[in-house]
């Protein structure tokens, strides 16, 4: 009888009673204290995975040129240039080299954001090197083994838990040119490099493409400058329309913060109002339309370039000319001696041996022996006038010797000092589809660039009439290629971005 009211008083007894709710929650929390632990090393597991996918995929991006082994340098760079480690997933191990991910080349990313991250792999349909843009790294999946994790659910009659995290990344490689001439021309075949030495100093008979027939090697046509808006300082700020602004971007002097993406850009015919004149401001002929005050003569955002021997008698003292070459007077940089059999390409060999003696009679023979007409061009303005612009007084500083009519310097307009006024720097495409390029014949949309080229004109441009046709002819000298920095190319035109995408 005692002994059961004294367990009847017990179980009615509420002393302690705490203890057991604290000794209850302290387990709870430790369990989760113990599963944050676990769930914080996959996340870190995770983190590191990305990491090393965003490298990777930065580093194959960034090799996406679109020349013929751009996947071949992306693969090679991702595999040798980026290692990292690994803390947690599968014990703590270095990350480096193809074993640890799979990598995808794209041409181009499902249309909307919205659209399955994880793009096929391996890409059913890879692109040629050519037109590959984005890279895709998926990285193999690593276990992260759950210490607290696996205990609590080997209490619960569960077994080890271990539990496994990837990452995937995309990136994307996109070169624009700007400030650049808004033209495109045809290249000779797919192998075409103007940085290659054997290429530089080689003259090129740009002649613009018409509609109907298919472009070939040599044509040349426009680009959309509507592509980026025009600076609203910048020279041609406030002309609209894309025949007016072709001619002003096209006839202006310096930087018209235009860019160009390489990967694609649109193309217009080549018979373009006014475009005639517009690049022969360089060579300093102004029609009558552009005298007077507030005209292009005038302006010097249309200054010629400094040296403008061109072996054009002009018309008594006056800015009209009579467009005729007048070699006993003074003699216009000649074109390649295997013109007009070679057209449109030629091979760089020219009479400079007949230039020196007719424009620069008293010179030691052979001083211009081996040089392009570039070289010739810039030798002209350091051994003779000089780069300085002699205020109001545009015929001073004589660049030919006194017996010539022409002077080589400009007799119409103040010129300005940068003597890349009769530089300009065009997108090279590919226009054959049998090799790999893009059939052209008048306006284009998203045609990929196969290089910009860096020229040198070397006469007036000029109306061709033949064939029952008006067509214009460029005549130009390669200088190099506009994507190499150094004494053939121009720095700061191209932009390489790579980044990330998804």
């Amino acid at each position: 009888m005692k002994i059961r009211t004294q367990l009847r008083s017990f179980t009615r007894r509420e002393d302690g009673t705490i203890l057991v709710f604290w000794a209850m929650a302290l387990a709870m929390v430790l369990g989760l204290v113990a599963l944050s632990f676990d769930i914080g090393r996959l996340a870190a597991t995770q983190s590191e995975l990305q990491s090393f996918a965003d490298h990777v995929a930065l580093t194959a991006a960034g090799e996406l040129d679109g020349k013929s082994d751009s996947i071949t340098r992306a693969t090679a760079a991702a595999a040798n240039l980026i290692a990292d480690t690994q803390t947690f997933g599968s014990g703590s191990r270095a990350l480096a080299g193809s074993a640890d991910y799979t990598l995808d080349f794209y041409a181009t990313l499902p249309a909307s954001d919205a659209s399955p991250l994880v793009l096929p792999s391996p890409n059913p349909s890879p692109p040629s090197p050519e037109n590959a843009v984005y890279a895709q790294v998926i990285v193999n999946p690593k276990s992260v083994g759950f210490a607290f994790g696996s205990v609590i659910s080997t209490f619960l009659g569960g077994g080890n838990l271990s539990p496994s995290t990837n990452a995937v990344a995309v990136a994307g490689f996109t070169q624009y040119a700007c400030d650049v001439a808004p033209m495109m021309f045809c290249i000779p075949d797919p192998s075409f490099d103007a940085s290659d030495p054997a290429r530089v100093g080689d003259m090129i008979r740009l002649r613009s493409g018409g509609q109907g027939a298919a472009w070939g090697p040599g044509n040349f046509g426009f680009l959309q400058p509507s592509t980026l808006a025009l600076d609203s300082t910048g020279a041609c700020a406030g002309i609209s329309g894309t025949g007016p602004q072709l001619s002003c971007i096209l006839g202006a002097a310096g930087s018209i913060t235009q860019c160009f993406p390489q990967k694609g850009v649109n193309t217009e015919p080549g018979q373009k109002v006014g475009i005639t004149s517009a690049m022969n401001y360089r060579f300093d002929m102004f029609p009558n339309s552009t005298h007077g005050p507030g005209k292009e003569m005038n302006d010097p955002r249309f200054a010629p370039a400094p040296n403008v021997v061109k072996g054009i008698q002009p018309n008594g003292g006056g800015c009209g000319w009579q467009g005729q070459l007048d070699p006993t007077d003074a003699m216009a940089l000649p074109r390649d001696t295997c013109f007009p059999g070679c057209a449109p390409y030629g091979n760089g060999s020219w009479d400079s041996a007949t230039y020196e003696t007719t424009n620069h009679p008293s010179v030691a023979s052979g001083t211009l022996t081996g040089m392009t007409r570039y070289q010739t061009y810039l030798w002209e303005l350091t051994n003779a006038g000089g780069f300085a612009i002699p205020p109001n007084s545009p015929v001073s500083n004589p660049i030919l010797p006194s017996k010539t009519v022409e002077t080589g310097r400009a007799q119409c307009s103040p010129w300005q000092s940068d003597p890349d006024r009769r530089v300009i720097i065009i997108a090279g495409v590919n226009c054959d589809p049998t090799q790999g390029g893009v059939s052209i014949s008048g306006s284009a949309t998203n045609v990929p660039v196969h290089q910009f080229v860096k020229m040198f004109i070397t006469e007036p441009i000029v109306q061709n009439g033949s064939g029952g046709t008006t067509s214009l002819d460029i005549y130009a000298e390669i200088i190099g290629s506009a994507e190499v920095p150094g004494s053939n190319g121009t720095a700061g035109v191209i932009h390489d971005v790579v980044q990330l995408f998804r």
